[in-house]
């Protein structure tokens, strides 16, 4: 059975985490076996292809998260100061890519993206978190990573995820993408925002459309979701029905916003739109969306 989700960028992720309840012992960095995940500023280091590298080949000066076991063998991750991605790229063995470089080339195993975005935004978020936010004091690596704690007040700190609603929004054979000031020329994708306080996934994707164009929405239906380390969201990819269909555009979010046919749809993820318009690439949750739209999956 084709996996519905098999282009999909750092969804697949065969790591066993470890957790801040476990009681197992933290290993060591020159374990047996052990795997090293490094991030030069916000470039993957990899070798020879892949991003899970032998610890002795590359110098970690800081503290080493955790992260679990990869078929048995542990797996950890490192921030390296972002001026070293020019020796590695210089290297005949490694090299340097971006994330999202790195997840659209498609030229590793998809379990490597999802374990990549664990080490990206796990770094990301020790990396905004040296200090406690209930004293002030400084926090200090737990768990192997998982946690910090503050040894002032005691508090326990936690990794957080910020959800973010991403939404097809149709009526009838007809799909509402809009365009950002952040892309590319002639790419548009779909609305999306992130949740707020005490907000449900249903009363988030109808207030992030009526915000950005302006439409009410009825029924809201879950589709699927993506990890995206950028640097710690999850992206929950919904499907939901126009009441109306006239665009009042927040120029602030948005440059353009349109009404497009599965025809349109179609030729846009072809690359044969006859405006020459195009959409986000397949490892995006927005491309997933449109292309269930298209084939009336969605």
């Amino acid at each position: 059975m084709t996996d519905p989700l098999a282009g999909l960028g750092y969804v697949h992720n065969r790591l066993v985490r470890h957790s801040a309840e476990s009681d197992a012992a933290v290993p060591l960095l020159a374990a047996p076996g052990a795997r090293l995940v490094a991030m030069a500023g916000e470039r993957i280091v990899l070798a020879n292809g892949s991003a899970l590298l032998d610890p002795e080949r590359i110098a970690a000066p800081g503290p080493t998260l955790f992260l679990g076991r990869l078929d048995g063998a542990p797996v950890f991750a490192a921030a390296l100061a972002p001026e070293r991605a020019e020796a590695f790229d210089a290297e005949p063995d490694l090299a340097t890519n971006d994330l999202r470089s790195f997840a659209a080339e498609g030229s590793v195993a998809p379990h490597e993206l999802g374990l990549v975005a664990t080490a990206k935004s796990l770094l990301a978020w020790h990396a905004r978190n040296r200090f406690c936010a209930n004293c002030g004091a400084r926090t200090e690596l737990a768990a192997g990573g998982y946690r910090r704690d503050c040894g002032s007040c005691d508090t326990h700190h936690f990794p957080r995820t910020d959800p973010v609603v991403i939404m097809l929004i149709t009526r009838g054979d007809r799909c509402l993408l809009g365009r950002s000031p952040r892309f590319k020329e002639a790419m548009y994708s779909c609305l999306a925002g992130f949740l707020e306080p005490g907000e449900t996934i249903e009363a988030a994707v109808r207030r992030e459309t009526f915000e950005e164009v302006g439409i009410r929405v009825g029924a809201v239906t879950y589709h699927a979701s993506q990890p995206w380390p950028f640097p710690a969201s999850l992206m929950i990819g919904c499907v939901a029905e126009a009441l109306d269909e006239a665009i009042t555009l927040d120029p602030v979010e948005l440059t353009d916003a349109r009404w497009l046919t599965r025809d349109d749809m179609s030729a846009m993820i072809a690359g044969t739109h006859p405006e020459g318009l195009t959409v986000p690439p397949p490892m995006a949750i927005a491309h997933l969306l449109m292309r269930a739209f298209v084939d009336g999956t969605a």
